[in-house]
């Protein structure tokens, strides 16, 4: 059986924590954040903060591990990177998890760049869903200050980085998902927003409920496109865990 290191964070993440947990799969699971390892099961044991690759490959020898599951989230392209090289040079067996994505709705722009430029051509007020990380390209947006609500993570670091690239205070969300289609349409009727950005990330990332929401306020939307990538399954990985791979 493998001994494994899961790079979470994630719904899937979290599935995959839970099932070796039942399993009685030896694992550890790497998040970067304390409220990442607050949904992993009582038991599981926990590695918390980012690591850089080559943290990664000394964790690999600790642990003796033969398997990286990386389970990250499929916008987080450097971590997976990083964790990709890592295993290059240990030698461990690499798999990337695939998250499962439904239809898509509305606008899609396949950068940040593309979207920006969308949204340079009209006026309208904007509530964006795709995170702190993305602030930078969103304060570029003509008026950005006076159009762009964000909602973002909680935490004062995350405040203050919004605040430092021009976002106005009272026009960011400071909040923590998974999101009801309740709680979504709250958000678009508070920021009067008539566009809604999102990253198209499928059932596990919210994307259904913020459609419906969107959909019943009659509001514009502009999905970000998620990289191409191979791997496997949910359940395909959990095969594999267990060895039961084909």
């Amino acid at each position: 059986m493998f001994r494994a290191v899961i790079f979470g964070g994630t719904t899937e993440g979290r599935l995959l924590g839970e099932f070796c947990e039942r399993e009685g799969i030896s694992a550890v699971n790497c998040v970067a954040t304390a409220e990442g390892a607050k949904v992993l099961p009582e038991g599981c044991r926990v590695l918390v903060g980012r690591l850089t690759s080559s943290q990664m490959e000394e964790l690999f020898e600790s642990e003796g591990c033969t398997l990286a599951v990386d389970a990250t989230h499929p916008y987080a392209l450097e971590v997976t990177k990083n964790i990709r090289s890592a295993c290059e040079r240990a030698g461990v067996r690499y798999v990337r998890l695939i998250r499962e994505r439904g239809p898509v709705y509305g606008e899609s722009a396949g950068s940040m760049e593309e979207m920006r430029q969308m949204l340079d051509l009209c006026e309208d007020r904007v509530l964006s869903t795709l995170g702190s990380k993305e602030a930078g390209e969103l304060s570029k947006v003509r008026n950005a200050g006076e159009r762009i609500w964000l909602r973002v993570l909680p935490g004062e670091e995350v405040r203050r980085h919004c605040e430092e690239l021009g976002f106005d205070p009272e026009k960011i969300i400071q909040a923590k998902g998974p999101f009801t289609e309740k709680q979504n349409m709250e958000d678009l009727i508070k920021s009067g927003a008539g566009i809604l950005l999102t990253k198209e990330s499928g059932a596990a990332g919210g994307y259904p409920e913020k459609i419906r929401a969107a959909m019943a306020q009659g509001v514009r939307v502009i999905g970000l496109k998620g990289p191409q990538e191979e791997g496997m399954s949910l359940a395909q990985v959990q095969d594999l865990l267990a060895g039961q791979d084909k």
